[in-house]
């Protein structure tokens, strides 16, 4: 045990996971936001649905492509900078985070 820690190891960490894990959480976010669209379009082309659904579908399309935009932008700036990746900005971090929620809001729009 003498000092050296198992998770780190002699050297410390490698500042080159952290953003390859954020990265791919990113892609994994936007997976799941795929999903969810492609969900929302099935419900309302399969289903008997009304004027509500179908603007709900139109709105989550909508945010999907604007999620799409934030997490590109973040994905493409970590890739760029793998060194020191930039910090997220908070207009990006708010717009993630109105999106997902609005993802949510007009999920439940289109199962209730």
């Amino acid at each position: 045990m003498g000092g050296v820690s198992v998770a780190g190891g002699a050297g410390g960490r490698d500042p080159g996971l952290q953003p390859a894990r954020t990265r791919l959480a990113w892609r994994r976010t936007t997976l799941s936001c795929t999903v969810a669209a492609v969900l929302a379009v099935k419900t309302v082309v399969h289903g008997g649905v009304g004027v509500v659904e179908w603007t709900a579908t139109a709105l989550v399309l909508l945010v999907w492509l604007a999620f799409l935009v934030v997490a590109h932008r973040r994905i493409t700036g970590l890739a760029l900078h793998e060194s020191a990746p930039p910090v997220l900005s908070v207009r990006g971090a708010v717009t993630a985070t109105a999106c997902t929620v609005a993802l949510a809001v007009f999920a439940v729009a289109l199962v209730t």
